[in-house]
């Protein structure tokens, strides 16, 4: 709750401060080559994961299409008991992405995944693979800097979403420990979302906070609502003929109960706060992201489940 606080309040002040540098006339895109856009709206322990806090779009190119591929490390309690033994989870998803614009102030963003799951359990190794739930999202800019002859370059965009349920969900992995070891949620889910981005010069601070609303499967089964906050430090530099983008900076993931006939789940809430970093390179039309992200505090499924670290590596075109 602190580390949420204090994201709310940092978001609050960037607001106040770069509205004062806001021209009149029409708006000026100053992030269109430097976008770190929002994402975090997988599941902690990897069900139905559409990024996490990766990110939903290139640091480089603002409308793209590319291929993302996301390693997700957990381990988790195989049984009940404080002394069960620990077993190692690996949730995989390769992503087709894209983001385009609609106008001036809209972008539409998609993303279809595919998973390849698996965890080495006492009883032996189990694997699950197949396509994920796909995710579109829509954005609005609802202000930005409006000449790059400004100070300080700012953008602010509210957004919404759906999940579908295309991957499939199996109800017979309720009882595990680890339920969200899926392709999918089998729910509709839906998204609220906002981001904020202030540079001046070579630096910048990017700010997100995010709303899942999940609801319940066929199988009576409700995965728990969820909220996401994050803040990016990224410097942009200009290397020969590459664009080359490093960033550092937090992510949180805070999760409530899942739902079963609508009754609590117990031990299935959790939050959690990573560290995070990495670097994008560009080359004409094309980029090249690497992530990684490093759990600081967690409290997942009521400490029987543990994310080791998360990594990703995506290629993109620039439309």
């Amino acid at each position: 709750m602190k580390n949420t606080f204090l994201i709310l309040v940092l978001f609050f002040l960037m607001g106040n401060i770069a509205e004062a540098h806001t021209e009149k006339d029409s708006i000026y895109y100053p992030f269109r080559n430097y976008s770190i856009f929002l994402g975090d709206d997988c599941d902690a322990c990897g069900c139905s994961a559409n990024g996490g806090s990766m990110g939903f779009s290139s640091m480089l190119n603002n409308n793209f299409v590319g291929i993302r591929y996301i390693h997700q490390s957990y381990k988790s309690r195989d049984g009940v008991f404080n002394n069960s033994p620990w077993i190692d989870e690996n949730f995989n998803t390769a992503q087709i992405w894209t983001r385009i614009p609609l106008g001036k102030r809209i972008e539409v963003m998609g993303l279809v995944p595919y998973h390849f799951n698996n965890r080495e359990k006492t009883t032996g190794k189990e694997g699950i693979d197949g396509i994920g739930d796909i995710t579109v999202m829509g954005f609005y800019t609802l202000f930005g800097t409006k000449t790059d002859s400004a100070t300080v370059l700012h953008k602010f965009q509210l957004g919404a979403g759906i999940k579908a349920p295309t991957g499939k969900y199996d109800s017979a992995n309720n009882g595990s420990i680890n339920p969200s070891f899926q392709l999918g949620t089998g729910s509709w889910d839906y998204m609220l979302a906002s981001e904020y981005t202030v540079k001046k010069n070579n630096l910048g601070l990017n700010a997100i906070l995010n709303y899942i609303f999940k609801t319940e499967n066929e199988k009576n089964y409700q995965f728990g609502n969820q909220f996401n906050y994050a803040a990016t430090l990224f410097y942009s530099a200009k290397i020969d003929n590459l664009n080359v983008v490093p960033q550092l900076g937090l992510a949180g993931e805070k999760y409530e109960d899942n739902k079963d006939h609508g009754e609590n789940v117990p031990l299935t809430a959790g939050d959690i706060l990573f560290g995070k970093m990495g670097v994008e390179v560009g080359f004409k039309k094309l980029s090249l992201g690497l992530n990684t992200m490093l759990p600081i505090n967690q409290n997942l499924t009521g400490g029987r489940v543990e994310a080791n670290y998360r990594w990703s590596v995506n290629l993109n075109y620039s439309l």
